[in-house]
């Protein structure tokens, strides 16, 4: 933001993401494949360089190889302007551990912000689909002369549960209480069945953002966490405002997909964002030019159709060869579909093979996984469910390489 106010991008992507299992067993949650050629961590770090903020820290921590290729091979910027996306292991500064926590991992990590010296710190999370342009928030800060600003999504009151619960004061703006996963919060005022959630995206004024960090690293019975340490904190205190993300617009969205926001941290809420991508108008849509989400390419060639195979509301990544059925699927680059075969409203990663014959209905495969000709998945519940994950909500899920029977 040259002439404008200095802002450090710090992207939390530590998390270990064990409810998605089996996506996570070998990758951190920040690097599972989304919507066939992205990985989860382009959406926060697309809304971030194309609001301007240039120079951005990856906390990383849990089965980071993954993700730290993808960010150094991906995220390349101009070093002749001193931008950069670079990912920061944890590195144990202030003794022998490791993080305890989100706030102890920026903690841990304040080398970077008393390197750069930014007036404002965007403490963004890593792992959830939506669009934003994190000016318009920051602009609300800095006009507010704020503290702290949260975003926050209305959702229903009935999902209060699944997230932590803003509670506005009368003036709509200053934070009166946090809760975490109340069973049964107030709604919001004109809107008694709605919560503010929050989307675990801060933007703080350094100085505190970095007193706030050393005092809860002094309590012992702290967990050192973002959203159930320093938010609760600065409330307290008065010092917390709120950020309505109705408010915010990117160009080029559409009334439909305008205001999404998907946590996708269980392998239901990740299913149903990828059904969210591919009617004619998605709820969500990935093909908005005008802010687009970034990835690495992969050079593949085009997608291949042959042999009478067709694909119906599915999204088609490059290097795919289809020769059988595909409808209501995503799947990602080198995936085969072989003659005979029926992929139906499922997810298939990088380099799936399913055989003659074979049919796949409602389930996620994660990469290399081969579907041996005649087999079925999604076919036979019980035997499902002796043989993969399969969710609450009935996806079966199959780790990267598993032995399909």
């Amino acid at each position: 933001m040259r002439g404008g106010p200095s802002v450090l991008g710090i992207v939390l992507a530590g998390g270990e993401g064990k409810r998605l299992m089996p996506l996570t067993a070998d990758r951190a949650k920040p690097a599972v494949t989304f919507g066939g050629t992205y990985r989860l961590v382009d959406f926060v770090l697309s809304n971030l360089v194309n609001g301007d903020i240039l120079r951005i820290c990856v906390l990383t921590q849990y089965k980071s190889h993954s993700l730290d290729r993808h960010v150094t091979t991906t995220w390349r910027m101009s070093s002749l302007l001193g931008n950069y996306v670079t990912p920061v292991p944890a590195q144990q500064r202030l003794g022998p551990r490791w993080y305890s926590g989100s706030a102890d991992a920026i903690l841990q990590s304040l080398n970077l912000v008393h390197d750069e010296q930014p007036d404002y710190i965007a403490v963004f999370g890593a792992d959830h689909v939506y669009r934003m342009d994190p000016r318009q928030m920051l602009q609300q800060h800095i006009d507010n002369g704020a503290a702290l600003t949260v975003a926050g999504i209305r959702v229903p009151r009935a999902e209060a549960p699944s997230f932590g619960v803003i509670t506005p004061a009368r003036d709509g703006m200053r934070v009166e209480s946090f809760l975490e996963k109340p069973a049964d919060p107030p709604g919001l005022p004109g809107a008694p069945d709605q919560v503010f959630a929050s989307m675990g995206n801060y933007l703080f004024t350094t100085k505190t953002l970095v007193d706030a960090l050393q005092q809860d690293a002094e309590d012992e019975d702290s967990a050192h966490d973002m959203g159930g340490s320093i938010l609760p904190m600065l409330t307290e205190r008065g010092l917390a405002q709120v950020y309505d993300f109705d408010g915010n617009h990117v160009p080029g969205e559409t009334p439909r997909d305008h205001g999404y926001w998907r946590d996708v941290g269980t392998l239901d809420s990740y299913y149903e964002a990828h059904m969210d991508l591919i009617s004619d108008h998605p709820v969500f849509n990935l093909d908005n030019r005008r802010w687009p989400i970034y990835t690495h390419s992969g050079g593949l060639p085009p997608a291949k159709f042959c042999a009478g195979g067709m694909a119906g509301e599915s999204i088609v990544s490059p290097g795919c060869v289809i020769r059988g059925q595909v409808t209501r699927s995503v799947l990602s680059p080198g995936v085969i579909i072989e003659e005979g075969a029926v992929v139906q409203g499922s997810v298939l990663h990088d380099n799936v093979r399913v055989g003659r014959g074979a049919v796949v209905r409602g389930a996620v495969l994660d990469k290399n996984v081969d579907v041996p000709p005649g087999a079925t998945i999604g076919v036979n519940p019980e035997r499902d469910e002796e043989l993969y994950t399969v969710s609450k909500g009935g996806v079966i899920a199959l780790g990267k390489g598993q032995r399909v029977e």
